[in-house]
């Protein structure tokens, strides 16, 4: 019934498509995102990108409106997200796919994507394989291993050569530590332990302890946002875990914003790896999150970036193509262009259709009083590493 679903939504997609009247009407986007739930404040943050993104640049694209037709998966559920891109294809005839802040649900979609050839656009999920799962998405976000293995190479070159690593015991979490690992490995480090704890586990003592008693010269942390990161920044504190000598990395959630008000000092020298963080020094960036706190009181995040380079390929694309929106004229569209971001300079490999970009290396500094993250080094031009040994 699903397939039937889809095959009807191509057909359908197919007729209107070479309707006169069809040419002229909106575009249609269909927007997935847990807007309620545990995630919804993620989903809040990309969203107000994307309307931020609108409202700077118009509602209208090749002489075509824009419009948004917003669904909500409440939170990890891809049975839901699958009905809900069917749905946005057969009922509501969009002419592409975006949004999608979590991995399953991005996966679940690609189905759809791939058989409706639907145009795409993943804003956040960082699984590396869902690019994978569908011909016609691309992704304005990041991978995991993309940001993992260049700290665990860089973690190296800075001097350590014996670390432990400590996860969340899910996709994710697994992604980060062998992404770690593996950079850190390959440039000839060693791994002198690893632990994985439960997703939603509210004590890290026993975990942070077991690390503690290796005595490596660094500990490696991979957490989701959420309360979790300052849990943990917390517990190395207590357990005595300096990071001035046993050095602390971590992908960027570990000293997000939130993370940082509740950890205090005890972030102080914690080193994390992110593609975007609001403190980016750029006069772009300075614009950008200018608008972003006129428009919402709050600072953007990665969430935010993804949302709002997102729209810049659809409306670049949609350019390009003179507003058609087949998914075939959409994606060689979107191949290899190139853009100035935020975030710095970003372009989409043509092979893989994932986001090529700099990634940054931050320490947290007290500046201006307050624990921030700063960034004192980086290295640009990164692509998604899981992709290039695809292809050995």
């Amino acid at each position: 019934m699903q397939k039937l679903l889809i095959g009807l939504g191509s057909l359908a997609a197919a007729l209107l498509a070479a309707s006169p009247v069809h040419a002229q009407g909106a575009i249609k986007i269909g927007l997935i995102m847990p807007y309620s739930g545990q995630f919804a404040d993620t989903a809040t943050q990309m969203d107000n990108a994307i309307k931020l993104y609108v409202s700077q640049h118009g509602d209208s694209v090749a002489g075509r409106k824009i419009e948004f037709i917003r669904k909500d998966t409440g939170g990890i559920a891809p049975d839901i997200a699958k009905r809900l891109a069917q749905e946005l294809v057969v009922r509501d005839k969009v002419d592409l796919l975006a949004g999608f802040v979590l991995t399953p649900n991005a996966l679940a979609a690609s189905d759809v994507s791939a058989e409706a050839k639907k145009f795409m656009v993943i804003m956040n999920a960082a699984t590396a394989i869902i690019t994978t799962k569908s011909p016609y998405s691309t992704r304005t976000s990041l991978t995991i291993p993309q940001l993992n293995e260049t700290l665990g190479a860089w973690a190296y070159k800075s001097g350590v050569r014996k670390a432990y690593t400590m996860v969340s015991d899910f996709g994710p979490g697994h992604d980060g530590e062998n992404g770690f690992q593996r950079g850190f490995k390959d440039a000839g480090g060693q791994i002198v332990g690893s632990v994985r704890f439960p997703v939603a586990n509210p004590d890290f003592s026993a975990f942070v302890q077991r690390a503690k008693d290796l005595n490596p010269e660094a500990i490696y942390v991979w957490v989701p946002g959420g309360v979790q990161p300052a849990a943990i920044g917390k517990t190395l504190a207590e357990r005595g875990i300096d990071p001035a000598k046993t050095r602390i990395f971590g992908q960027g959630e570990l000293t997000e914003e939130s993370a940082l008000k509740s950890m205090g000092d005890a972030g102080l020298g914690i080193i994390t790896v992110y593609h975007y963080d609001y403190n980016h020094a750029s006069a772009m960036n300075a614009a950008f999150v200018k608008a972003y706190n006129g428009a919402y009181s709050r600072n953007p995040d990665i969430y935010s970036i993804g949302g709002w380079d997102g729209m810049h390929l659809i409306y670049e694309a949609l350019k390009k193509t003179g507003g058609k929106t087949d998914g075939d004229s959409l994606i060689a569209a979107a191949k290899g262009m190139k853009w100035e971001s935020p975030r710095g300079p970003v372009s989409i490999d043509p092979e893989t259709r994932d986001i090529i970009q700099t990634v940054y290396i931050r320490r947290v500094e007290k500046v201006g009083g307050q624990p921030r993250n700063v960034e004192f080094d980086k290295v640009e031009n990164v692509k998604d590493p899981f992709k290039a040994r695809m292809k050995k």
